[in-house]
């Protein structure tokens, strides 16, 4: 394909139309329209803060960007085929589009180069020759890309599997803070309710929302987030949402919907005064809209409260007349969790069993005595039999 017909044909990229709005598209695009004009300075300037663009996001060619251009971003085609859909129309453009850039990774910067000397003269060839170059080749075809969306989903959720939920917008977790299986330790029974609720929903199941309940420290908050790590649930993506961001969580749901993949909305130490009025989006969310939740998508929820709103006497003792309506109304936002697991605080036997399988597991050696001994004054100093109390004697160990 000649550079004037690849010029051309740019302008004709239908289903993945989004890509032409980049920079590094854009760039490409005055550069191929410069070197039409016969422009070899303009062009030179193009090609070279094209290969800048491309190294400030640590790309080393335009192949490899276009691949996770392709991959990555949202497109009409790349839903369809997440969802399983049939559209013919929208598979030809998306197959052409698709080709047409493979023809763009293959063209080789040393055509580029020549097209611009052999508009410059001789004189400036050397500076030309002197421009950096990256590799040409293509990464990429069509059905490759097709079954990557039916495999890994689209968009931000096919490349990171947490996200946080912040100012109506999903912002990608790199590196999020996932206990592996084998860092779990306690509360089996507990973990196993959430697990199998959490295997149900990626069964296609509608599951009931969670709510883990409890002492602080005792490991609501790791239970949730090491599902992320656990062997086949590699279709699960974990969004954590903050109780400023409730008000937007109808809206980010209703995102969610139809997509292959499954979602979890996690709000962590989830709780509310007795004036907050937020707990009402929060109890429509659970239960009572008019919108039904999708069935791949549910809330899990963890709190020290049971009941989520803070009572007080005055509550009681108050003047209204329906008070013990009001308060019935405030505590029934925990019953809209079909699921209500506690989390309570060990008693000695199990916290001391737990300090022996944390110390084996951190390769810590010592009289079994003195360490059960060590814990008990530990916990006498850090009150709270539980996991964060045994964990932070585990590490005070390590540090002697």
């Amino acid at each position: 394909m000649t550079m004037e017909t690849l010029r051309f044909a740019l302008s004709g990229v239908a289903a993945y139309r989004h890509i032409l709005d980049t920079p590094q598209l854009r760039l490409v695009r005055s550069l191929l329209d410069k070197l039409a004009r016969q422009d070899s300075a303009g062009a030179a300037e193009d090609y070279a803060a094209l290969f800048f663009a491309l190294r400030a996001d640590h790309y080393t060619g335009l192949g490899e960007w276009l691949h996770d251009q392709l991959r990555y971003t949202e497109s009409p085609y790349a839903r369809l085929a997440e969802e399983g859909g049939s559209d013919p129309a929208l598979e030809g453009a998306a197959r052409r589009d698709v080709e047409l850039f493979a023809q763009l990774c293959k063209l080789d910067c040393g055509r580029l180069i020549s097209a611009m000397a052999e508009q410059a003269g001789a004189a400036l060839l050397p500076v030309l020759e002197g421009l950096p170059r990256w590799p040409a080749g293509c990464p990429f075809t069509f059905e490759e890309l097709t079954d990557f969306y039916r495999t890994h989903g689209s968009g931000l959720f096919a490349r990171s599997r947490a996200f946080l939920w912040e100012d109506g917008e999903l912002f990608p977790v790199d590196q999020p803070d996932c206990p592996g299986p084998d860092e779990m330790l306690g509360y089996e029974l507990q973990r196993d309710q959430v697990i199998a609720n959490t295997q149900a929903l990626l069964e296609g199941h509608h599951v009931n929302n969670v709510l883990l309940f409890g002492d602080s420290g005792t490991g609501k908050s790791a239970t949730v987030k090491s599902l992320l790590s656990r062997p086949g649930f590699e279709d699960l993506r974990l969004i954590e949402v903050q109780k400023e961001g409730l008000a937007d969580m109808p809206r980010l749901i209703r995102t969610l919907g139809g997509r292959r993949l499954k979602f979890i909305l996690f709000i962590d130490d989830l709780a509310f005064d007795q004036d907050d009025t937020t707990y009402s989006v929060m109890k429509t969310i659970l239960e009572g809209g008019l919108e039904r939740r999708p069935a791949n998508v549910a809330i899990y929820a963890t709190s020290n409260r049971r009941h989520l709103v803070r009572q007080t006497f005055s509550d009681r003792a108050g003047d209204e007349v329906d008070a013990i309506e009001t308060i019935q109304e405030k505590t029934s936002l925990a019953e809209r969790f079909g699921l209500r697991i506690p989390y309570l605080a060990l008693n000695k036997a199990d916290f001391l069993d737990l300090v022996e399988r944390m110390a084996a597991q951190s390769g810590i050696t010592m009289d079994k005595q003195a360490l059960r001994t060590g814990a008990d004054r530990w916990e006498m100093r850090h009150p709270g039999r539980t996991p964060r109390t045994a964990k932070q004697y585990i590490a005070s160990l390590s540090l002697a």
